[in-house]
């Protein structure tokens, strides 16, 4: 992880401010449970990395200021976004999707 979330105050599971989100996604590469990764830009652009297959899509904050994911053709989700911390320090993101309620959790590299 890159030193952007350096000095940033957050407890485990607060919902990560809207004005947060881009420095949060773009901190570094995250690791999912399963062995997936994904990297996010400061463009909007990511790439999600599973059992070696990778997929490009876009990402933003959308009007509401939940994190927004686009996969083409055509799959959006949005989500809210909360901190994981341990030991006061931010450890990773967790993702929880607005529509289903299914939430899993990355942890930057």
């Amino acid at each position: 992880m890159t030193g952007q979330l350096d000095g940033m105050a957050a407890q485990d599971g607060a919902r990560v401010p809207t004005e947060q989100i881009p420095a949060a996604v773009t901190a570094g590469s995250l690791v999912y449970s399963d062995g997936a990764t994904q990297t996010f830009d400061p463009d909007g652009s990511t790439r999600y990395f599973e059992a070696g297959r990778r997929t490009e899509g876009m990402w933003s904050v959308d009007e509401s200021g939940h994190f927004s994911s686009f996969w083409p053709p055509s799959y959006r989700a949005s989500y809210d976004l909360h901190w994981v911390v341990e030991e006061e320090q931010i450890v990773g993101l967790r993702f929880t999707d607005l529509r289903h309620g299914v939430r899993f959790d990355g942890r930057y590299q």
